[in-house]
This record gives C-alpha cells, sequence and structure tokens, in this order.
C-alpha cells in the first residue's frame, strides 16, 4: 500500500517543494511532481532559482524517454505515464489519478484557507480507504 504523508502549513509551498526535491534528489529517490500547469510551470522556474549555486535535474514528462530516464525529478499533469513509480509528490487541488501505483506520495498543502480545505477533502480521501498519513505540520518547524 503506498505511504501517505501530508506536509502542511506551508507559507511558501513552491519553495517548500524546492528543498523537498533538493533533499530527495540528494538521497537518490526520484519523484514525480504533479499539479495544475501554472503550477508545474512556477515550479520550474523555481527549481533554476531557488539556490544561486544549486541546479535540481528535472524535465516535464512528456520529453524524450532518454531525458526521463536521466532526470531525478519530472513534471507532469498526469501520472498515468510515469517513468518510475518511487516517489510521488502532490502541488495540485484534486486526489491525483493513479497514485496507488507510487511507493509514497507526499501532499504538500500551504497555510491558506483555500488549500487548506482542499487538503482536507484529499486527507478523507485517503484515510476512507484505509490509508495511514503522516503529518508535517510546517508551522511547528518555524517556531
Amino acid at each position: 500500500m503506498t505511504e501517505v504523508a501530508f506536509h502542511f502549513n506551508a507559507p511558501d509551498k513552491l519553495g517548500y517543494a524546492c528543498r523537498l526535491l533538493r533533499k530527495a534528489v540528494a538521497t537518490g529517490s526520484r519523484v514525480m511532481v504533479t499539479g495544475q500547469p501554472d503550477t508545474l510551470r512556477e515550479l520550474d522556474v523555481a527549481l533554476w532559482t531557488f539556490a544561486p549555486l544549486e541546479f535540481l535535474p528535472h524535465c516535464y514528462g512528456d520529453v524524450t524517454p532518454v531525458a526521463l530516464a536521466a532526470s531525478p525529478v519530472v513534471l507532469s499533469e498526469s501520472v498515468r505515464s510515469a517513468p518510475h513509480h518511487q516517489v510521488l509528490l502532490n502541488l495540485g487541488r484534486e486526489v491525483p489519478a493513479g497514485f496507488e501505483s507510487f511507493e509514497r506520495l507526499i501532499e504538500l498543502v500551504a497555510s491558506d484557507e483555500e488549500d487548506r480545505q482542499l487538503g482536507r477533502e484529499r486527507w478523507k480521501h485517503y484515510t476512507d480507504r484505509g490509508y495511514e498519513i503522516a503529518r508535517y505540520d510546517m508551522s511547528a518547524s518555524r517556531a
């Protein structure tokens, strides 16, 4: 069964996603990132610019198989044709179709009320299906 973790109350969702992806890549993990097109475009830019001396290799899911194989981070609106099934990071508003084919799912929820409400709906979806959820409150780490 897929391991599900919620990282919530993130004050800077894209900044936190960049740090999370940096940590995942450093440990050798391969991550699929899903979300709305505008969010993925913003993340693409942020991955180039969030740290002056760092670059996180990444690509969109519609590139050549060679590029996909070389990229530890893949950005895609859909995970149906994922090049791997290790970690899925959801920046989207809905439960990603096909999430259950991944070893791990990380849901990232911002601190604004709209994103929190959408996160609650996704949480309910997972718990209704018997998934145990690990919780990581980002507001506690800012103290």
